[in-house]
């Protein structure tokens, strides 16, 4: 008999005395099967086991490179900051001095009265007849107050230009809403038709520093 029909012949064998086995009675299984069985399950289990943990272990590294990340995006922003800090705190007293720079120019209750005047001035100044200004409800606001001043003027177009740029340039903070413009289509005060002439109906509006009211 050759090698080959030799090792067939075990093989064989091995194969019939595994289906002979009685999975019931295992205790009557021969030495080597047991033992070779054994040895499947340990290698199953060390190559199970060893597959979860390259999976955790994964699994943790991409949280912890996911974590570095955004770590180092933390830090870069926190290194900026720190290395613009002088910058930022010169922008904030700039902010800060401009900011009290603009309360200076909120007129105190004392002074509407003059601001009034000074509106006065300035339309007829620009060749402009006032038809009515008056101080509107004062408006609270969250630490200072507008004050709205009703203005009815009438003038030709280039006088009305003049007063708003006029307005505009007073020392005082004051703002120029709902323009409203139409033609006179009356008559002057000796009965003279005031053709050309336009009558403008415009809400200022100043603002008095109110922190100190709470």
């Amino acid at each position: 008999m050759k090698m080959d029909d030799l090792k067939n012949l075990d093989i064989q064998e091995l194969l019939q005395s595994l289906q002979d086995l009685d999975p019931e009675n295992v205790g009557s299984w021969p030495a080597p099967v047991k033992i070779g069985i054994a040895i499947l399950v340990f290698i199953g289990v060390i190559v199970a086991g060893y597959v979860f943990s390259i999976t955790g272990l994964q699994d943790q590294q991409e949280n912890l490179a996911q974590e570095e990340e955004s770590l180092l995006q933390e830090f870069e922003r926190k290194a900026h900051r720190a290395h613009h800090l002088d910058q930022y705190r010169a922008q904030l007293e700039d902010m800060e001095e401009s900011f009290g720079s603009l309360l200076q120019q909120l007129p105190r209750d004392t002074e509407v009265p003059g601001l009034l005047e000074d509106i006065s001035h300035t339309g007829e100044g620009s060749g402009l007849e006032f038809e009515k200004i008056e101080l509107g409800d004062e408006v609270e606001r969250e630490f200072y107050a507008e004050l709205p001043i009703e203005i009815e003027v009438k003038g030709d177009y280039h006088s009305l230009g003049s007063f708003v740029s006029g307005v505009s340039a007073l020392p005082r903070i004051v703002t120029l809403h709902d323009f409203r413009i139409q033609p006179t289509g009356g008559r002057d005060r000796e009965g003279v038709p005031d053709d050309g002439l336009l009558r403008m109906s415009i809400t200022a509006r100043t603002y008095r520093y109110a922190a100190g009211d709470r």
